[in-house]
C-alpha cells in the first residue's frame, strides 16, 4: 500500500509541475488564478498521500492550513478585482440603481 501511495503522491506532483505552466504563462489574471488555486489542491492532496505513505500525521495539519491559505487567497483576489471595477459596472453592489 506504501507504494501505491508514494506512487500517487508523485503522479499528482507531475501534474502539478505541469500546471505551473499554465500560471507562468497564462492568458489573464483569473486563469492564473484558477491554475493556481489547481496547484494549491494538488499540493495538498500530494502532502495527504505521501503524508500518510510516510506515516507522518503533521501532514494533515499542514494540509489543512494550506487549504485554508488558498481560500483566503481565492477571496482577496475577487475582493481586488471588485475594488479595481470601474465606477457604474455590473460588479459594484448598487450600480444598476437609478
Amino acid at each position: 500500500m506504501t507504494a501505491f501511495l508514494l506512487g500517487a503522491g508523485a503522479f499528482i506532483l507531475l501534474t502539478v509541475l505541469l500546471g505551473l505552466l499554465r500560471v507562468l504563462r497564462g492568458p489573464g489574471d483569473a486563469e492564473r488564478l484558477m491554475a493556481a488555486q489547481l496547484l494549491g489542491t494538488g499540493g495538498v492532496a500530494a502532502l495527504l498521500l505521501l503524508g500518510s505513505a510516510v506515516d507522518l500525521t503533521a501532514a494533515t495539519d499542514l494540509a489543512l492550513v494550506l487549504v485554508l491559505l488558498a481560500a483566503f487567497v481565492a477571496v482577496a483576489f475577487v475582493a481586488g478585482l471588485r475594488a479595481g471595477a470601474p465606477a457604474g459596472s455590473p460588479s459594484e453592489p448598487g450600480a444598476g440603481e437609478t
